[in-house]
């Protein structure tokens, strides 16, 4: 099974980069693109995976672009995650404390795609704030996987990439803070880059952010790539950014590649969570593919993987986070933050992050950049790392429940489900998704490249390779 086949429609089973040839030399219309997405929405509804739909304004975008518009993806459709701002639209972040907030503007990121002429459908689900690694809000209720709907798409960018899985668009906006692309893109058969720190910027409302970036999930290495050229680049006021590459990410990832020294693990950084033995064959395998292709393959460990000390001081950052958005979102009401607000393991957090004092909050800080530096230091001596991206199969859905009255569960349960990706959003560097392999539960399983700092050329030109060999969700 292949996410394209999820719709029998030709023009949604083309990548972004195909669909916008088609409109740009006229053999298309934008308007005939756009009916055709909002028809597989409609025949998708079981799925949940659009927290909002602004019909209207896209069938006014989408008339307004003729044949020959030279912008690089005009009259594509595309959604946007609702953690993220749309101008005058709902900002619901997945919570019910948030039920009535519009956004006052457009994200950076959401701005980029509007000039780069993509049509916008309106925003996908997400867990409340994004804090777990499934897309099951109290306020939205469970988006379920196309693959099959009984099990998660991952979260928390599951709406984007159930969305792009089921085939109403090829391309999402997501956004990472621990995994909230790599995770949803293993669940559902697709590409998902985190790109470094500072590559695309957080504003408006935000100078950067320590943990989390913007980015996309898509169907193909070339349109994640592209879109990493419209996305990323300095904007006035933030507080850092990534210096730009030498040449655009679209190139870089066709680059000929030298032979590479890529190191392998499976063994997870969070002790008593071992991987499902499909998603170590699926690590073995995908090391044979490198090799095949003239790779060097070494299993090494990072200094410090495995490292309680790790999470612990991730999860002060985290709490930390999701206090600040209750209280904001309380204060929006005029009053402070109550249980009844939010979901009881947002609460949890909240209590966490409150009692947490700023002294603490700030040598969990230093502690995770200290550990961050000898972990890049690793990738001193390899070109990239090949790891699991989850350690268990897509799990069921309601299996993880935000709502439980033991929230610590909860918690365990999500860490058991996805050790291997935060860590990267710790110290910063790009990390991809890749969708090779189906197992014989007839679900995906992905693989992650890591790369070292500011490496996404690297990881793109891997991943194109791998795309372009051996293609992807090949039967085990």
């Amino acid at each position: 099974m292949n996410p394209r086949s999820f719709t029998q429609n030709p023009l949604l089973q083309k990548s972004a980069l195909e669909q916008a040839v088609l409109i740009r030399t006229g053999e298309v219309s934008a308007t005939h693109l756009l009916e055709a997405s909002l028809a597989q929405v409609e025949a998708t509804s079981d799925l949940n995976v659009i927290s909002f739909l602004d019909t209207e304004g896209a069938v006014a975008a989408a008339r307004s672009i003729l044949p020959g518009d030279p912008r690089p993806f005009a009259g594509v459709p595309m959604l946007i995650k609702e953690l993220t701002p749309v101008a005058g639209q709902p900002w619901n972040l997945g919570s019910r404390l948030f039920a009535r907030h519009q956004a006052p503007a457009d994200a950076y990121t959401v701005r980029r795609l509007r000039e780069a002429g993509f049509v916008l459908l309106g925003q996908t689900t997400s867990p409340e704030f994004g804090i777990v690694p499934v897309t099951e809000s109290s306020l939205r209720g469970p988006t379920r996987n196309p693959w099959d709907p009984t099990r998660t798409p991952g979260g928390s960018s599951g709406g984007a990439a159930a969305a792009v899985a089921a085939g109403i668009l090829p391309v999402a906006h997501a956004s990472d803070g621990g995994g909230s692309i790599r995770i949803p893109a293993a669940c559902c058969g697709l590409v998902g880059l985190k790109p470094s720190r500072g590559r695309i910027s957080t504003g408006p409302f935000l100078g950067d952010n320590f943990l989390s970036t913007q980015g996309v999930i898509s169907r193909s290495v070339a349109d994640s790539a592209h879109l990493l050229d419209i996305l990323s680049g300095y904007e006035v006021g933030d507080s850092t950014w990534a210096p730009a590459p030498p040449q655009p990410y679209a190139a870089l990832a066709q680059q000929p590649l030298k032979p590479l020294r890529i190191a392998v693990l499976t063994s997870s950084p969070t002790p008593g969570h071992d991987p499902d033995p499909v998603h170590v064959e699926a690590v073995n395998k995908a090391a044979r593919m490198l090799e095949g292709m003239g790779h060097t393959l070494e299993w090494a460990t990072p200094p410090g993987w495995i490292s309680p000390k790790l999470l612990e001081q991730f999860m002060v950052l985290w709490a930390a986070g999701v206090a600040s958005n209750t209280v904001w979102g309380a204060s929006l009401h005029g009053r402070t933050p109550q249980p009844s607000d939010v979901e009881a393991l947002t609460w949890h957090f909240c209590e966490i992050g409150l009692k947490t004092p700023a002294v603490a909050y700030l040598a969990a800080l230093e502690t995770l950049k200290n550990h961050a530096r000898s972990l890049m230091g690793f990738f001193q001596h390899y070109d990239l790392l090949l790891t699991p991206v989850l350690a268990l199969r897509p799990i069921p859905i309601g299996s993880l429940d935000t709502e439980s009255p033991d929230p610590r569960a909860a918690f365990e349960r999500a860490v058991q489900f996805t050790p291997y990706t935060a860590v990267w959003n710790v110290t910063g560097q790009p990390a991809i998704s890749l969708p090779l392999f189906v197992g014989s539960d007839g679900l995906p399983v992905g693989v992650q490249l890591v790369g070292g700092p500011l490496r996404e050329d690297l990881l793109l030109a891997v991943a194109q390779s791998l795309e372009t060999v051996h293609g992807w969700n090949r039967p085990f």
